[in-house]
């Protein structure tokens, strides 16, 4: 008998080893790199970070988790690159050369509390981890619009019902755990393809039309779905996944192109995040603005991009304030954030409000209006606010404190009696909502969000869920 060897598939030993190709080209690359010691290093970091946790049952929003902090990070090195300066010789000089080492040191340490926590899970069974299959991808897109409907609800509750924001913003998460069950049923099924493309552009579409532009989290939704359902990997998938990434890049470009104008015109010149233009005018602004992307400076935009990307001048800068300020409340953004978690405005109504731009000005001694005036909020980041309060290597501590927490709270939902697709999405769900926007997110936010989501969800996961399983296994029954 004549045995065929098994199809490559996407999977952590894959992800591994095309890390580490990236890793040795890179460092051949790296002696002409103004920092060639800071860029290998950040080389070869995602390839140590997935070696960490490439366990079989770690949920795979751990790996969006790290790695697209690690880019933020790494973005900084290839700035560099291009304006053919080391770090070191930047206004912040050797401050900004710490900053990118803590931050891959700290990106270490949170990739071995989640190894900690989640690595000896058990992978999942067979009948586990295809429990998705039995229902019916019409029954699932109708459970997707009615994820749409009720994130909607939440969204706007959590705006107009002061002090409960956090908890309608972590249940209205429900709309990615819904898309990402979508996506692995088709990647594993190979049923509804069609429908998953019509949902991926709708979102798409949809997010170009608010103020910050959602439309990459489908892009990271679909690629970790591809990840968890471990779909096969052939050189029609090399190029579909080559097309994905350049469709996102393309349209991060655009969106980096008109993003300020844009925002202008929506909220009529005003210093908020409140629209005022109808839906129509706004696609219309965008369907003119497609169709003059001739005018584009490509260029000039790519490079706006990667610095806006980046994040860690700002922690460069906080290392050099904080060598010459003294903080007169000792650890007090730990305390601030403590106090943020344990005191909901819905009890405390007197709380005072934690401003990230406030912030910003204390710890950074800079001007952040120029964000404001966009309508947009500043963060030093969580990495930032630990150094201020414990320094290296204490803020290591800090960081390690977070990623155990994160990770017991990843941990119970991976434990659920629900099919093994339904506990990845909501891993995927809670990995969005607590650090979807990457290390530029403040520790009152990251400990807020996670903590809450715990709550919100655990209570979804008892009463909401079952409800929903029930209606599909219904639906599949009778057809």
């Amino acid at each position: 008998m004549r045995t065929g060897r098994a199809p490559a598939r996407l999977d952590f030993d894959l992800i591994r080893r095309g890390l580490l190709y990236f890793a040795i080209g890179n460092v051949m690359v790296a002696p002409f790199a103004p920092d060639p010691l800071a860029y290998s290093a950040g080389a070869f970091c995602p390839f140590v970070l997935t070696s960490i946790i490439g366990r079989p049952a770690m949920p795979k929003a751990i790996v969006y988790f790290l790695l697209w902090q690690w880019a933020q990070v790494f973005a900084r090195v290839l700035q560099s690159v291009l304006d053919g300066e080391s770090m070191g010789a930047t206004i912040d000089g050797a401050d900004l050369l710490y900053a990118y080492w803590y931050a891959l040191a700290s990106l270490i340490t949170l990739a071995l509390a989640c190894r900690l926590v989640l690595g000896n899970m058990r992978p999942p069974t067979a009948s586990d981890y295809h429990a998705h299959e039995r229902w019916r991808s019409p029954d699932l897109v109708t459970m997707y619009f009615a994820a749409i409907a009720a994130s909607l609800v939440f969204t706007y509750l959590g705006r107009s019902v002061g002090g409960l924001d956090q908890p309608f913003q972590a249940a209205a998460q429900v709309k990615v755990v819904a898309l990402f069950l979508l996506c692995t049923y088709v990647f594993t099924t190979g049923r509804g393809r069609g429908v998953l493309v019509a949902v991926i552009a709708v979102e798409i579409l949809v997010g170009f039309t608010g103020f910050l532009s959602d439309f990459r989290a489908v892009f990271v939704y679909v690629a970790v779905a591809a990840l968890a359902a471990r779909i096969k990997w052939t050189g029609a998938t090399t190029a579909a996944a080559l097309t994905w990434l350049v469709a996102l890049l393309f349209l991060a470009l655009f969106w980096t192109s008109v993003k300020f104008d844009y925002r202008e015109y929506v909220t009529a010149g005003e210093d908020s995040q409140q629209i005022r233009v109808p839906l129509d005018q706004r696609m219309a602004y965008l369907g003119e603005r497609v169709l003059n992307i001739g005018d584009t400076r490509w260029g000039e935009t790519a490079y706006v991009l990667l610095i806006r990307f980046g994040y860690i001048d700002i922690f460069g800068q906080v290392i050099g304030v904080d060598r010459g300020t003294y903080e007169p409340i000792a650890v007090r953004q730990w305390k601030d954030a403590l106090a943020h978690v344990f005191q909901p405005r819905f009890l405390f109504p007197d709380k005072p409000w934690l401003s990230d731009s406030d912030v910003f000005l204390r710890l950074a001694r800079s001007d952040p209006m120029e964000q404001v005036r966009a309508g947009t909020s500043i963060s030093v980041g969580y990495m930032a606010e630990n150094y201020v309060d414990l320094g290296f290597p204490g803020m290591l501590g800090g960081v390690f404190g977070f990623g155990l927490l994160f990770a017991l709270v990843v941990r119970y939902f991976m434990s659920r009696p629900l099919p093994w697709m339904l506990r990845e999405a909501i891993a995927m769900g809670l990995v969005f909502n607590t650090a979807g926007t990457g290390m530029e997110i403040s520790l009152p936010k990251i400990l807020g969000a996670t903590v809450m989501f715990f709550l919100v969800w655990s209570l979804m996961a008892k009463f909401a869920l079952p409800v929903a399983m029930r209606w599909l296994d219904q639906r599949a029954a009778r057809s």
